[in-house]
């Protein structure tokens, strides 16, 4: 796939080679195109890898076309990854790569310059007032379903929203803006079993503790934050999906390391799902 795997950074990578590797998978997986989107003229489909089991887990990556390395983790090491979940009878719901065209460009949003993340959820925090995100332990009425946003978060969401809530929920993301080799999470649930994930992503990259991630978001001792920002994970959340994270490796991590944590994470989402089904 041309990628610089011992790199610092993986901007750019051909999606038509992408697609191509995506599809070698259907021998383990229904291998389905959820969508189209077209940018500069050029279609790019959108993928879910579908393996079956007792109980699921949803996977998703690369929201943000800068943040390469959940995508390659899965083009990479899917085979792997089937292999764990169906030996404990994990079914698996993966979109691989939600953002194709940023992806291939190595650009945040997409060619259009739309910002395919969040955008799942709407707050009602007022009659008649409503935010896609949520300040700390901020009150709100309600919550809906969001309709519009970008066409890759149009798509994926009208996928995801067709099935029934998972057993556990994992998206994969990169952050782009800290200079330095670490890794934290974005977490609801049950946050003592994600301690042990944690503990082991800390042999390969610094974990955050207790420290500004952004103007909004500070880690706690674990390295973990709880944000209600109208994402995936927050949909999920929402829906009463007991175990849902989003995962962070900065891009200045070496991609072998990246892969690593994801993959830790990846085989810790499918032991949690093989505890049971999400509560109705």
């Amino acid at each position: 796939m041309g990628t610089q795997w011992g790199g610092h950074y993986v901007r750019r990578v051909n999606y038509t080679d992408y697609a191509h590797r995506i599809r070698t998978y259907a021998s383990l997986a229904e291998v389905a195109e959820y969508g189209r989107v077209t940018e500069t003229g050029k279609d790019y489909p959108l993928f879910r890898l579908t393996v079956p089991g007792k109980h699921w887990l949803v996977i998703t990556a690369g929201f943000h076309g800068e943040e390469p390395a959940g995508p390659l983790t899965l083009a990479e090491s899917f085979a792997e990854v089937v292999a764990y979940a169906k030996a404990r009878d994990v079914g698996l719901r993966v979109y691989p790569c939600v953002n194709p065209s940023g992806f291939e460009d190595g650009t945040r949003y997409n060619r259009s310059g739309e910002r395919p993340n969040n955008d799942f959820l709407r707050y009602e925090v007022k009659p008649g007032e409503w935010k896609g995100e949520l300040s700390k332990q901020e009150h709100f009425l309600r919550w809906t379903l969001y309709d519009g946003g970008p066409k890759e978060t149009r798509a994926v969401r009208e996928d995801i929203v067709r099935f029934p809530p998972p057993a556990a929920a994992l998206d994969i993301h990169q952050d782009n803006y800290l200079n330095l080799e670490a890794t934290y999470a974005y977490t609801f649930g049950d946050k003592a079993a994600y301690l042990p994930l944690m503990e082991a992503a800390s042999a390969h990259a610094t974990v955050i503790r207790n420290s500004k991630v952004d103007e909004n978001s500070c880690t706690d001792a674990n390295g973990f934050i709880e944000f209600c920002d109208g994402s995936v994970t927050d949909y999920f959340q929402r829906k009463n999906v007991p175990y849902t994270a989003t995962l962070e490796t900065t891009t200045r991590t070496p991609m072998v390391a990246c892969h690593a944590i994801n993959l830790i994470w990846i085989r810790g989402f499918i032991d949690l799902a093989a505890r049971g089904a999400a509560p109705s």
